[in-house]
């Protein structure tokens, strides 16, 4: 089994497949020429890092054909007063009586920096499919965990914004 991807997953990395092919790889392949061009491919630096810039990007291309290959793909639509995919969901953390604001996405664009959680991590996989104030124990080792409540819960549609993860 692959990733759990949502259709606008899907069309976001068809989307960066075809821009990597049609504009990335034409670039990479003319600073390719060029650096060759300069001579002595042994101390060339320039062509070195043009080549590694191209292989970059063709190993980026078959990672995500390969993803969308392999790809199950999940609804991103839940009832409206369950945790699903694409809802802020407002937590409240017992242990640390704090109160936190997360989205749940699927794995490809998680960013906990950004407040974007996958629903593959211990606390997107805890919380999804429960309702306001529900109490929910998250597992993070074995037993070991921490309870969370929730607190409210936010459709959100708009995943345009969204970047997906580099690697």
């Amino acid at each position: 089994m692959g990733e759990r991807l949502t259709e606008s997953d899907v069309s976001k990395i068809k989307e960066e497949i075809e821009y990597r092919k049609l504009v990335v790889r034409k670039k990479e392949l003319e600073a390719v020429k060029e650096a060759r061009a300069q001579g002595d491919l042994s101390e060339n630096f320039e062509y070195k890092a043009a080549k590694q810039d191209k292989n970059r990007n063709e190993s980026r291309i078959r990672y995500l054909e390969r993803m969308l290959k392999h790809a199950q793909i999940v609804s991103d639509e839940s009832k409206a007063d369950e945790v699903g995919i694409n809802n802020t969901v407002e937590v409240y953390f017992e242990e640390d009586d704090e109160t936190e604001t997360y989205r749940l996405v699927t794995s490809v664009r998680g960013n906990s920096l950004q407040g974007l959680i996958s629903i593959e991590s211990p606390l997107g996989k805890a919380i999804q499919g429960h309702k306001v104030g529900d109490r929910v124990f998250v597992n993070t080792n074995g037993n070991a965990g921490y309870y969370v409540k929730i607190q409210k819960i936010e459709n959100t549609t708009d995943d345009s914004q969204d970047s997906l993860r580099k690697y």
